[in-house]
């Protein structure tokens, strides 16, 4: 009986204690658009009208700001002719956005226009031996933060690459991960892996020159590929790269580049690599469809066929994948970008539908094109 006493006594006080609030706080989510050809836009006479508000006149990222927009995210081309993406016309955008409050995620491409897995092409003003490349590679890195930080632009995320699967920098970067066996695979990746380190080096330059070090990402597509980023990463690892030299994992997940591309997949794949790697992981592209009715090409296979290709799909596509990083194991999902969500004269955005942005055009008067907010400008308010 005098036990049963104690017990209930102890009980009692232990019921009594005041917990403590934790201090710890929630690492932060970052909810971006690439926004990289607004300027281009507005300087060609597009304007965007919020729906919301009777069609009044603003800012795009106002409007996406108002529908959970906290990043945005910017490529930058090395020489682009005309300056489109370059350097100046990158921190003319980022100032602004920045003032606005927003944070800044810097795509370096490596090239003077588009680099992705299909193309990969080098400056052309660049060396074509890979010693020089990569000490070029490393003080144009150095060189572009350090120019950030004049500016008084804070970066918060940086990408050493753009969808290098393939590797970057071609011919002397290229890579395949398919290359069997393995010893020859890992051979394969030896001059990326150069590369790689080197454009990481200039980051560590830039920061021994006063810059505040940014998170930096390595980006990959096809992230429901558990495969291929298995492959990619355990070759760089092989090819001396510390695991410790990148902060991110960052990965494209698109609906129409193959059926394979389904949310169970991209689960698995973000989920195994957590747990491997115990860093962060972002999608930082991906977009869907608010019109696929094959007036161009052949209507391509959503590899989630129950998601409709509408605005309400755009939503429910997008809250889908924020789910699904959210629940990354050890709290490590970090992110989800919707890329180029504006761009009023390229609504394909590369796929064969005919457009997967957030504003419906209004090309009826040739001087100005306008763009009008659709529900789906609030996706990223849907899962707070």
């Amino acid at each position: 009986m005098r036990l049963q006493i104690l017990l209930l006594l102890a009980l009692h006080l232990v019921r009594a204690i005041p917990t403590q609030p934790s201090n710890r706080e929630e690492p932060f989510f970052f909810k971006g658009h690439d926004l990289s050809s607004l300027k281009m836009l507005e300087d060609g006479g597009c304007i965007y009208r919020d729906t919301t508000r009777y069609n009044e006149t603003r800012r795009a990222e106002a409007i996406l700001g108002d529908g959970g927009m906290n990043t945005v995210r910017l490529r930058i081309w090395v020489n682009p002719v005309g300056g489109l993406y370059g350097l100046q016309y990158n921190l003319e955008l980022a100032k602004r956005f920045q003032n606005e409050g927003y944070k800044i995620y810097l795509d370096f491409h490596f090239s003077d226009s588009w680099a992705d897995p299909q193309k990969q092409p080098p400056p052309a003003a660049w060396p074509s031996t890979l010693g020089p490349l990569a000490s070029t590679l490393r003080e144009y890195v150095k060189d572009t933060l350090i120019s950030f930080k004049e500016a008084g632009i804070h970066l918060d995320l940086v990408a050493l690459g753009n969808e290098i699967r393939h590797g970057m920098l071609w011919p002397l970067g290229q890579a395949d991960v398919d290359v069997v066996p393995w010893p020859k695979t890992v051979a394969n990746f030896s001059n990326l892996a150069t590369l790689w380190k080197a454009a990481r080096a200039g980051v560590d330059d830039a920061v021994f020159a006063g810059v505040a070090k940014p998170e930096v990402l390595i980006h990959i597509d096809n992230g429901w590929n558990l495969t291929l980023q298995q492959r990619w990463f355990g070759a760089m690892i092989e090819n001396g790269l510390p695991i410790t030299a990148w902060d991110v994992f960052g990965f494209s997940f698109y609906p129409f580049y193959g059926t394979s591309a389904t949310f169970d997949n991209l689960r698995m794949t973000l989920n195994a690599l957590a747990e491997e790697y115990r860093k962060p992981v972002q999608v930082v592209e991906t977009d869907y469809p608010a019109i696929c009715e094959g007036r161009y090409n052949p209507i391509p296979p959503s590899s989630e066929p129950e998601i409709s290709y509408d605005v309400a799909g755009q939503t429910t596509w997008t809250d889908d994948v924020i789910s699904i990083v959210q629940q990354v194991p050890f709290g490590l999902g970090r992110g989800v970008m919707y890329w180029e969500p504006a761009w009023l004269n390229n609504t394909s955005l590369g796929s064969d539908c005919e457009d997967a942005t957030l504003f419906t055009p209004d090309y009826s008067n040739p001087e100005q094109t306008v763009g009008y907010s659709r529900s789906s400008v609030s996706m990223f308010n849907v899962r707070s």
